[in-house]
């Protein structure tokens, strides 16, 4: 993105981004939302580790990755059409649901060890989806840096509370 406000030569369509970002933060949020009740009873009375973070932290951090992500989505769908775009937005969308399922496999079905197995996938497919990202548009991958480092803790942990409650 220069200064200009263009995006690869092309000018941002500003109604676009937000249509991209809110869509994104709103499909994220439904597993958080869906889950909420299982948050403040069962993973309450789960053995953490020392390093757990407190509940009030998550909101806010996964509004922030996922408004990323609808950023970089926004500019890999604003790319020229390829087969890298093609590609990154298949990538995007097998690692969105990756995530989207990991809150129910841990809080809904209380299958912590499952969910230690599913975000390591999904923490391969966030390394993937940067991959592809960075052959379509370089600020898009760089977007995700926030979500790779954020899911790589949430991994650590997931695989602590296992540890700890099996």
């Amino acid at each position: 993105m220069d200064t200009t406000g263009n995006v690869s030569g092309k000018k941002i369509n500003w109604l676009h981004l937000l249509l991209f970002v809110a869509a994104v933060v709103l499909m994220g949020s439904i597993a958080g939302v869906a889950n909420a009740g299982n948050i403040t009873t069962w993973y309450a009375e789960l053995e953490k580790p020392s390093f757990n973070p407190p509940n009030s932290l998550f909101g806010p951090v996964w509004t922030v990755l996922y408004a990323l992500m609808g950023l970089g989505l926004y500019l890999i769908w604003n790319a020229p059409k390829s087969e890298k775009r093609k590609r990154a937005l298949q990538v995007f969308v097998v690692q969105f649901v990756l995530n989207f399922c990991w809150s129910f496999i841990f809080f809904y079905f209380h299958l912590i060890g499952w969910a230690a197995v599913e975000i390591v996938l999904l923490l391969g497919m966030i390394i993937w989806m940067i991959v592809s990202f960075k052959a379509v548009s370089k600020w898009a991958a760089y977007l995700q840096f926030p979500y790779l480092l954020w899911v790589s803790f949430a991994t650590l942990l997931n695989i602590s509370i296992w540890w700890l409650n099996s």
